[in-house]
């Protein structure tokens, strides 16, 4: 294996990235050049053919001139026309078929080439070019006052001409360039003002990064621009809003989670101190109330977390969306809770057949907790009432009615916050996050929930559900 030489330059692919802004300022340069440099062209053009076309027409009627002043001349006489003297800024002569000059004295003779020995031949009436190498405009015209083939040439010099162009060219280079730079100033002036809510959208999402700082960022106008900086600050606000949530669930569940495991710890702590050598043993009444403890303990704890589990699932939406039938997911939910309940409470359903997009699991498991909710406050014997009622203006109502003790006044507007129990709660089993699941599972399908009093005087719970009847 050879290696490269010491010294040898090392080859590597570099990106360098463009800014935006720098983009915008070429391409505006880039398109007010295109556009100049067509226009330039095309004023060249123009006003090159125009001043070549004045020529050939000025070289045209003086020819013409010529022709129409001279007199027939014998084919022996090659004298001169005196009115051909006049023209002093204008190099000409009559030549015949083999280029020879048709007059007797010196003349300045134009520059002869086939072209003006074709139309001395008489293959050609007129002929127009432009010579190189002495930088004039040639005419030919047939010349008919000789007996054998003649053609007056003329030829004008181009330097005033081609200095006109020159001018003309420097002018338009001149303009063009200057458009060219104001263009590019104006698309960086014009780029550095559309673009500052881009670098604050930038700044914030880097200041989020770094920082997790979700503070708004200022709106001003309303373009397309400040609408995509409103769009990012309602995002920030989801974004913040979902913090705080895990937040208020964390230490809420964090407090919830404290007095079910303190108790366990000093349960678990009689025992085993209760096993000790020289401790009191404790009566079989006592150990009997301590497993009692032990195991309701746990039950709470693993119905606290299976809460707190699905409540984590409901801050999400549901990743599948499908077609429910809302009276065949409360009938389930109904199986389960009688099931549950056993035969101590009676359920008397009216469902109406209601269709809407959603997710059937979450909705089944809001509805139980109604269900359960209502089975555990209502005394044994006692009906339950379950009805699920269009009204007419795209939603329906699913109402669930007890015959418990009610809900106060002071208690209503908490019954449905997270970890919430009322005084008459405390002592019955329950995590205080079952109305809470119930909130969520109905605001993430477009609906919300209601608490009030039931005819029976007990509590009376409500999902309002967008959807269509079945």
């Amino acid at each position: 294996m050879t290696s490269a030489p010491v010294g040898a330059p090392q080859t590597r692919e570099v990106h360098q990235r463009v800014s935006l802004r720098t983009r915008i300022a070429l391409l505006a340069a880039m398109c007010v050049g295109g556009a100049v440099a067509l226009v330039s062209l095309g004023a060249y053009i123009t006003v090159y053919r125009g001043l070549y076309q004045q020529i050939d027409e000025n070289l045209t009627e003086r020819a013409q001139a010529l022709v129409n002043n001279t007199q027939e001349v014998d084919a022996g006489k090659t004298e001169i026309p005196s009115f051909f003297l006049e023209l002093t800024d204008i190099k000409f002569d009559v030549i015949d078929a083999s280029g020879r000059s048709a007059f007797n004295r010196p003349v300045v003779r134009p520059p002869i080439g086939p072209d003006e020995l074709l139309v001395a031949a008489g293959e050609k009436q007129t002929s127009f070019r432009t010579d190189e190498a002495t930088d004039t405009r040639v005419l030919a015209m047939k010349y008919p006052f000789f007996a054998r083939g003649a053609a007056l040439v003329l030829a004008q010099p181009l330097e005033s001409t081609k200095s006109t162009l020159a001018k003309l060219s420097v002018v338009l280079i001149v303009i063009g360039g200057s458009g060219i730079i104001v263009a590019a100033i104006a698309g960086t002036a014009v780029a550095r003002g559309s673009l500052r809510p881009v670098q604050r959208l930038t700044a914030a999402a880097e200041r989020v990064t770094h920082t997790g700082d979700l503070r708004p960022i200022p709106v001003t106008g309303d373009d397309e621009l400040s609408r995509l900086t409103q769009s990012f600050n309602t995002m920030l606000g989801a974004v913040a809003e979902s913090q705080e949530r895990q937040r208020r669930l964390v230490a809420d569940a964090g407090h919830e989670l404290r007095t079910p495991l303190t108790s366990l710890r000093t349960n678990l702590e009689l025992m085993l101190a209760s096993e000790q050598p020289g401790a009191p043993s404790l009566s079989q009444r006592d150990r009997r109330e301590i497993h009692d403890d032990l195991r309701a303990q746990l039950d709470e704890l693993t119905q606290l977390i299976g809460d707190l589990v699905e409540l984590a699932r409901e801050d999400a939406a549901p990743a599948v969306q499908e077609h429910v039938e809302l009276a065949e997911v409360i009938e389930q939910a109904l199986d389960r809770a009688r099931r549950r309940a056993g035969g101590d409470i009676h359920f008397d359903v009216r469902l109406h057949p209601w269709h809407l997009v959603g997710h059937a699991a979450s909705l089944e498991r809001a509805v139980l907790n109604l269900l359960d909710n209502a089975v555990k406050f209502s005394p044994p014997g006692e009906t339950v009432r379950v009805e699920l009622q269009p009204m007419g203006d795209g939603y329906a109502f699913l109402q669930v009615a007890d015959a418990g003790p009610g809900i106060s006044d002071a208690d209503l507007p908490h019954v449905f916050d997270r970890f919430y129990r009322s005084e008459e709660a405390r002592t019955l089993p329950g995590s205080g996050l079952g109305l809470a699941i119930v909130k969520q599972a109905a605001e993430r399908h477009g609906g919300s929930v209601y608490a009030s009093r039931s005819a029976d005087g007990g509590a009376l719970m409500a999902m309002r559900l967008p959807g269509s009847p079945g």
